[in-house]
Order: C-alpha cells, then sequence, then structure tokens
C-alpha cells in the first residue's frame, strides 16, 4: 500500500496548464511541479509563460517549458500538443484552465464577435485539447484531464451569460470525456466560485467586496486556493475520481 506522500507524488509526469502565466493556472502549475511533475506553461504570450517558467523552474527544480498557445485558436492547439509531444513525448495531465469572461453592457449588446471569442477560448479550446491528448493518453499509460470552469455555469447571472454558457458546455464536455477512454484517462472539473483573478479585478472593487462579505469563508478565492485540489486529481490519490464535479467556492453554492 502506497504512503499519502507516495500518493501524491507526480515526480516523473508531465503536465500542461493552459492559462498557466498567471493567475489560477500559475499557481496550479507551480503546485504540480513541487509535486514533482514537468510542466508546460501555455498561454497567448510567449514572454509571459517564459517568465512563469523561469520562475517555477528557479522554485521547484523542475523542468518548465513555456509554449505560446491562443486555445481559442485550434491551429494553435494543434502546435501545442505538438510541441509538447515532441519535447516530453507523453502527456500525464491536462489543466484546461484558460477561459475569458468580457463585460458587456447589456444582452443585446454583445456581438457575434465577442460571443464567438468567449466560446472559443472557454469551450472550443479545451474541446480540441481534450480530444488530441485524451486519444494519445490512452493509447499509452493514460492520465488525468482536469477542466476549471466555473460555479457561475450552474447559477449564471445576468452580468455573465456567454461565459457561463461555454462553460456548461465544458461541464458537459468533461462528463462525457468520463466515460470515453476510461478506466486509463479519468476526467474531472472543478468549478471555482469569485476568486483573486482578472475576471473579478474587472468588476471593481466594490463588487469583489460584496462577494467576500456574502460568502461563508468571507472571502474571495486566491489562485493558491486551486492548487491542491488540482494535485489530487492529477495524481494516484485521486484514481478512482473520475466524473467528479468539485465546487471550490468557499461554500457559497453549496445548496446546488
Amino acid at each position: 500500500m502506497k504512503t499519502p506522500a507516495e500518493l501524491f507524488d507526480l515526480t516523473g509526469r508531465v503536465a500542461v496548464v493552459t492559462g498557466g502565466s498567471r493567475g489560477i493556472g500559475r499557481a496550479v502549475a507551480e503546485g504540480l511541479a513541487a509535486a514533482g511533475a514537468d510542466v508546460v506553461i501555455a498561454s497567448r504570450k510567449f514572454e509571459a509563460c517564459e517568465r512563469a517558467a523561469k520562475e517555477i523552474e528557479t522554485s521547484t527544480g523542475r523542468r518548465a517549458l513555456p509554449v505560446a498557445c491562443h486555445v481559442g485558436n485550434w491551429d494553435d492547439c494543434d502546435r501545442l500538443v505538438d510541441a509538447v509531444y515532441a519535447e516530453f513525448g507523453k502527456v500525464d495531465v491536462l489543466v484546461n484552465n484558460a477561459g475569458m469572461s468580457p463585460l458587456y453592457e447589456r444582452l443585446s449588446t454583445v456581438t457575434r464577435e465577442l460571443y464567438d471569442k468567449v466560446h472559443a477560448v472557454n469551450a472550443s479550446g479545451p474541446f480540441r485539447l481534450s480530444a488530441l491528448v485524451g486519444e494519445r493518453m490512452a493509447e499509452g499509460d493514460g492520465g488525468s484531464i482536469i477542466n476549471v470552469t466555473t460555479a457561475g455555469s450552474l447559477r449564471p447571472t445576468p452580468d455573465d451569460i456567454p461565459y457561463a454558457m461555454a462553460k456548461a458546455g465544458l461541464n458537459a464536455l468533461t462528463l462525457g470525456l468520463a466515460g470515453m477512454w476510461a478506466p486509463k484517462v479519468r476526467a474531472n472539473l472543478v468549478l471555482p466560485g469569485a476568486f483573486d483573478t482578472d475576471i473579478s479585478k474587472a468588476w471593481g472593487e466594490e463588487a469583489q467586496r460584496r462577494a467576500a462579505e456574502m460568502n461563508p469563508m468571507r472571502r474571495i478565492g486566491v489562485p493558491e486556493d486551486m492548487v491542491g485540489v488540482c494535485v489530487f486529481l492529477s495524481s494516484d490519490a485521486a484514481s478512482y475520481i473520475n466524473g467528479a464535479q468539485i465546487l471550490a467556492d468557499g461554500g457559497l453554492f453549496r445548496t446546488l
């Protein structure tokens, strides 16, 4: 029987984290590296990926590969997968974390361009990456796919409907993937609530304060709050966890 330390050890594994240069993705990438994994930092701006990769290598001693990738572009997704397999020969963990939630004045002002962009980043890109990586995982030694969506996909507000729609699609994808390549490939869902990231900063300080006050934990989440659950889902400790939907919201949506 493995010890808890052995169950959570990711040594020898390769993890890809999209949106990995900042926010939740940055924290998760460093957490996976601290647990022993080599990590791939994927985001739109190469300089930001490179900076995060160097910092993670310095702090953890693991290898971190920066790759520029706009997940809303399928060709970029294909190039990311090709680059990772050329460099490491495998992917053990895929964290589809990249997301965007632009503000809009009212629903009728949402343009087709904005709507398509939101769905491309939040749903279409993770679909493509999961399809490409999941098939190779299934042909190899297996792996873990972790999709980061939002608690708002279960209870949308008037302010985030296109985003919530796209993330709800990613929820459905995850549950479908849980049966696609099992038992070799597990797919699970993490649904954060309000977190201190660029998305919540766009709300303004007053909205952030209200979100903290209404939360049972009396605060909104910080990126480090996502590390433990993602390390767990990546590890052998979660070998029987498949198709799970894990709220990481401080208990705000506990009635769901």
